[in-house]
């Protein structure tokens, strides 16, 4: 670099000081929306300074080009490690060679001052055009502010031609928006409800504040705005609206800060971190008695995400009320116009949002009744958005906000708050309509026991939502089943929703579905009974009889049941029994039947597995037959006509001695878990001991992958399997292990590939399954194969899985049930089952399960036949915790 183009080294230091001060203060205490005005002022003046140092080079540049900010540095909202959107503007008296080396050391000072620049430069009429494929040109320069330059071309841009583009596009950017926003909120499953959620671009992140400033600013625009732009766009935003913005600000510069870079990820450390220091605990979402534990990382997730769902709601209302032309609408796949409501008197529903009467008054000019002060006309609204899906326009939202305390003076219970209610909850958009009910304080009206679980977090890496849209997410899956499906569980949720058409009562379900949860807020136990109880005022004062409240109370006392029931052998009739004993009548059974397979799939999206749909929906028939006292027996009997036999016997010509001879002794999982292809398959592999006595089917899939063996039966089978399978890195989902009176074993797991080694190299597939037969064989030591697989470095858990082995001896009639529950860690299940074998133990079934951290291991053991006796237990016990604890190392 020559010497003229040298930049002043005092420019850069005083940047650089200004920029640690702003650090120095932000740890002092200083508010997020005191750090972004900072450092958008110190990038203002090193902007400006280096630009003063161009035009002493060449005083051509002192007229005909303006540097102004757009984007987020144009809002002055720059984040301590934000990108800065900057515009080189020219009018046409500079060429762009003229301009192009100053712009050039501008842009090359900021980025090695560590700035990362995004300049522009475009010419005047530029700034006129709309490209639809760079919509977020146009966006941009909705946020702008001269920085330093030639003011009258500043002006040109500000007051003629934004205006003129804006003007002119308006129904195209709001388009564009919309477009942008639900894609981006698509990205995240549209939902705000993360583990680790980034506070910028998902639903309910800074992102959707921007996009409800572009909205407001787009809807102001029009011929008689005498060419101006107001970007006071958040001029009469509520002040609860106001805190969750200023609370995201202080959010994302406490995550620039801790990661020093632009990363806006609020990751598990960091939400410790962000609890510890109580970041943006004093701004205001902590209602009326919730308290400050402080340090607590769930209750401070707690803040982000009421903070979270207030912006979510209002980007929703956005977006609803951009008037969009109906290519658009086509294009976009969204139903302005749903179904037909008739008039109702007090609110009317226009283009899908309801929209209340003004003041009712009796023609006497004196003012008259708010339509939102009407506790059953309030009531009709959310009925017929539960039935419609309609929406809550802005205006009528806040009107009902402001009527809380007359509703609550005014409401009735009983059976019309009952009839209103079961009308909300039956409706095929209740979801929906709770959500909104939720938000504006009606559904704590109605229910203020409700109000212990609202924006409640489960902190466990596997609960994705908060405990209120838990429920929320509950009730849709339900409503779901009412409709045709698609997806992985398309064939499963068409048999549970048999079920949804056989329910007398559906209200009582809902209900039951409603406060379930609802302990959670108070109890740190049981919450199911907790639960119960709070259920027990609400069904009082909505006086339901005593059938109804016992329904609803039943379903709610025993909704873990099933669950746990499915982590049982469900082919067990002593399994069957014991869950019969708690239902007891059809109905109940259906009711929570279709409760768990709602329930299990609101934990989060992949939590109901199309295998986790065909245990429950078999735990359903085996149960509704015990019921109707048509119970099968246990074990398949060698001389059983059954079905079952015949088709498989129909594949195998000639072979239906040798076919029944094979499945003689088999538990009834067995052959009620396999079509008679698999069978048949399997049949014949045990025909192939002569030749091979270990033979390996292995069936890969993307997803989850499996393989089963077949074998003569003998020690540490089910220990090697599994120890080679955790030498591959792969991570069993599921397994079992059957064995006839022959002593033929069949284990079978399903597993994923968690270092995707299957998945990236088909080669592998042959040296995997070779791999695994040797080990099998006793060819190669499983030892040997696991001392070959690398052992890093353990990343520490997110939460801390407490160890637990528990023996129950009435579970089945054959078999001691042995439950383990410990963190899930590679290598657990074959550190269990070898223990189990040098404790002497035969694995007669064995199911397998991981809630996020935690392994839920369930096994059948046996020992010489018998069940293990209490000081078996007890060696048995000790040395697991052993085994769990070494394992986790």
């Amino acid at each position: 670099m020559s010497t003229n183009e040298t930049t002043d080294s005092g420019i850069r230091d005083r940047y650089q000081a200004r920029i640690v001060e702003i650090r120095s203060a932000f740890d002092a205490g200083a508010s997020g929306a005191a750090t972004i005005a900072a450092r958008s002022k110190a990038q203002d003046e090193f902007a400006s300074s280096l630009w003063a140092q161009e035009v002493q080079r060449d005083r051509r540049l002192a007229t005909g080009i303006a540097l102004v900010a757009i984007g987020g540095y144009g809002r002055a909202q720059l984040f301590p490690y934000s990108d800065v959107d900057l515009l080189f503007l020219l009018d046409g008296r500079l060429a762009e060679k003229d301009v192009k080396d100053a712009i050039r050391r501008v842009n090359q000072e900021m980025w090695d001052s560590g700035i990362h620049i995004s300049p522009t430069t475009r010419r005047l009429p530029e700034c006129e055009r709309f490209d639809e494929e760079n919509a977020e040109f146009a966006i941009s320069l909705m946020d702008h502010r001269l920085i330093t330059g030639d003011a009258a071309i500043y002006r040109k841009l500000s007051g003629q031609s934004i205006p003129k583009l804006l003007l002119r596009e308006q129904k195209g950017l709001m388009a564009q928006l919309t477009e942008l926003t639900r894609a981006r909120h698509a990205k995240y499953g549209d939902t705000l409800f993360h583990l680790e959620p980034n506070i910028k671009d998902c639903p309910g992140g800074l992102r959707d504040i921007h996009v409800c400033e572009w909205m407001k600013l787009l809807r102001g625009i029009g011929p008689d705005a005498g060419g101006r732009v107001s970007k006071n766009g958040n001029a009469d935003e509520d002040g609860e609206f106001r805190k969750a913005v200023e609370f995201l600000w202080l959010v994302r510069c406490f995550l620039h800060y801790r990661h020093e870079r632009d990363d806006n990820s609020l990751d598990w450390q960091a939400q410790d971190a962000a609890a510890a220091a109580g970041i943006g605990m004093g701004l205001g979402t902590a209602a009326a008695g919730d308290t400050l534990p402080g340090a607590d990382a769930a209750y401070w997730m707690r803040f982000y995400f009421r903070h979270a769902r207030r912006i979510e709601r209002r980007v929703a209302q956005a977006m609803e009320e951009a008037p969009l032309d109906k290519p658009r609408l086509k294009l976009l796949g969204l139903k302005r116009e749903r179904r037909a409501e008739s008039p109702q008197q007090g609110f009317r529903v226009e283009r899908g949002r309801i929209v209340l009467d003004a003041l009712v008054t009796d023609g006497s000019g004196e003012a008259g009744h708010d339509p939102a002060q009407d506790p059953d006309l309030v009531l009709n609204v959310f009925e017929v958005m539960a039935r419609s899906g309609c929406t809550l326009g802005e205006e009528a939202e806040q009107r009902l906000l402001q009527a809380i305390p007359v509703l609550s003076a005014h409401l009735e219970e009983g059976p019309s708050l009952w009839q209103h209610l079961q009308k909300i909850l039956t409706g095929p958009h209740a979801g929906d309509a709770l959500r909104t009910m939720h938000a504006v304080g009606v559904l704590e009206l109605l229910i203020p026991e409700f109000h212990g679980i609202d924006a409640l977090v489960i902190r466990d890496a596997y609960h994705r939502y908060t405990v209120d849209e838990h429920t929320f997410v509950l009730i849709d899956t339900l409503h779901s089943l009412e409709r045709e499906q698609t997806g992985p569980l398309a064939e499963w949720a068409a048999q549970f929703s048999r079920l949804v058409r056989e329910l007398p009562h559906p209200g009582l379900l809902y209900l039951a579905a409603l406060m379930h949860d609802t302990g959670k807020g108070r109890s740190t136990g049981d919450h199911a009974q907790e639960s119960m109880k709070m259920a027990a005022g609400v069904l009082e004062r909505l006086e339901l009889d005593s059938y109804e409240s016992g329904m609803v109370s039943s379903l709610i006392a025993n909704h873990l049941e099933m669950s746990q029931a499915t982590r049982r052998d469900i082919f067990d009739r002593q399994t069957v029994r014991a869950f019969a004993a708690k239902v007891q009548t059809p109905e109940v059974l259906r009711m929570l039947t279709l409760f768990t397979y709602a329930d299990i799939n609101a934990v989060h999206p992949d939590a109901l597995t199309p295998w986790k749909a065909e245990n429950l929906w078999r735990l359903y028939i085996a149960t509704s037959n015990y019921l109707d006292r048509n119970v099968d027996e246990d074990r398949v009997g060698a001389q059983d006509e059954r079905e079952l036999i015949h088709r498989v016997a129909a594949l195998l010509p000639g072979q239906k001695a040798e076919v029944a001879e094979y499945l003689d002794g088999f538990p009834e999982r067995y052959v009620l878990t396999r079509t008679p292809e698999q069978i048949r398959t399997q049949f014949q592999m045990a025909k192939r001991f002569a030749e091979d006595a270990v033979q390996l089917d292995f069936r890969y899939a993307p997803g989850v992958s499996e393989l089963t063996l077949l074998t003569p039966d003998r020690a540490l089978l089910f220990a090697n399997m599994t120890g080679a399978l955790a030498a591959w890195g792969m991570n069993i989902v599921t397994a079992d292990a059957f064995s006839n009176r022959h002593g033929v074993v069949v284990d079978s797991f399903r597993f994923t590939d968690s270092f995707r080694t299957l998945e990236m190299n088909a080669s592998e597939h042959e040296a995997f399954v070779k791999s695994v037969h040797e080990v099998m064989s006793g060819v190669l030591p499983v030892e040997k194969l696991l001392s070959g697989r690398r052992r890093g470095r353990r990343k520490a858990p997110k939460v801390v899985v407490e160890s637990r082995v528990e023996f129950d001896d009435a579970a089945s009639s054959h078999s001691t049930l042995l439950e383990v529950v410990a963190q899930d860690t590679t290598g657990l299940l074959h550190a269990l089952s070898l223990t189990l074998a040098r404790q002497g133990c035969n694995i007669e079934a064995a199911l397998v399960d991981t809630e996020g951290e935690m392994a839920i291991d369930v096994f059948y053991v046996t020992r010489a036949g018998e069940k293990l006796i209490p000081d078996e237990e007890r060696l048995l016990r000790d040395a697991l915790l052993k085994a769990i604890h070494e394992n986790a190392r």
